[in-house]
């Protein structure tokens, strides 16, 4: 396992990381979510944000309120006003993001950055809560997280997007590649349309240039077992106690 000088990744054991603050239990993204995770002793917690048609952060996952809501419609498409009626599951209310900051200033965050639209504003959160510790930065858009760090600077945390994981990848197999400088993680699933991302080579590469290695997102125990056995730095899970079970099995569990 590689340790990295960012204070975010200032964790003894590999990081558990409360996905969606444990989306098994069909209230995803929700501060009753995040209240569950952080009861079973997680400290790390991974969330999306959007953007309002007003511009507020919320901690929400799709473009849309259709799926996990009561309501329907584009959440960057409705003001706040609306959207703070939708309820999660018939019942949860959706949180901005900066309410989040604020209840759990124990916990560490991984934001992935969902809209364009987001960046800007999530990056003046952090600098208003001086939260440089407490997030890091992803997305799948390569372009929104080197955006998001030139805005910051090297005080904010940020993981590779699609582009990134490509390049380590390839570099991994012994395929000259460029890769962004200045991340501190790579954070991959397993495999992406087949094709197996995580191996023992792509790990080396990774620790090779100081990065730490989370995959997402893992349920199975003992897939959870193979990953932890290829070295890999951290884990983002729906199924919070069976994570914990298997961390704390190992003396993993911090």
């Amino acid at each position: 396992m590689t340790r990295v000088c960012h204070p975010y990744l200032d964790h003894p054991l590999t990081l558990p990381f409360a996905h969606r603050g444990g989306a098994a239990d069909g209230v995803e993204n929700t501060a009753a979510a995040f209240r569950r995770a952080a009861a079973l002793g997680y400290r790390y917690f991974e969330t999306d944000v959007h953007t309002t048609s007003d511009g507020k952060l919320v901690a929400f996952h799709d473009a849309t309120l259709d799926r996990v809501t009561d309501a329907r419609g584009r959440l960057g498409r409705l003001p706040w006003s609306e959207v703070r009626r939708a309820r999660v599951a018939g019942r949860e209310p959706l949180p901005l993001f900066e309410e989040l900051l604020e209840e759990f200033p124990g916990a560490r965050w991984n934001v992935d950055v969902k809209a364009e639209s987001a960046v800007a504003p999530l990056v003046e959160l952090v600098r208003r809560a001086r939260a440089w510790d407490r997030v890091c930065v992803g997305s799948f858009s390569e372009g929104r997280v080197a955006r998001a760090a030139r805005l910051a600077g090297p005080r904010l945390a940020t993981s590779y997007g699609v582009r990134g994981v490509v390049g380590l990848r390839l570099l991994s197999l012994g395929v000259p590649a460029a890769v962004r400088a200045g991340a501190v993680c790579v954070q991959v699933p397993e495999e992406r349309s087949g094709i197996r991302l995580v191996d023992r080579r792509f790990v080396r590469a990774a620790h090779a240039r100081g990065l730490q290695v989370h995959v997402w997102t893992v349920n199975d125990p003992e897939r959870m077992g193979l990953l932890l056995d290829l070295g890999v730095d951290g884990i983002m899970t729906d199924h919070l106690e069976t994570l914990r079970t298997v961390l704390t099995d190992r003396g993993a569990w911090a």
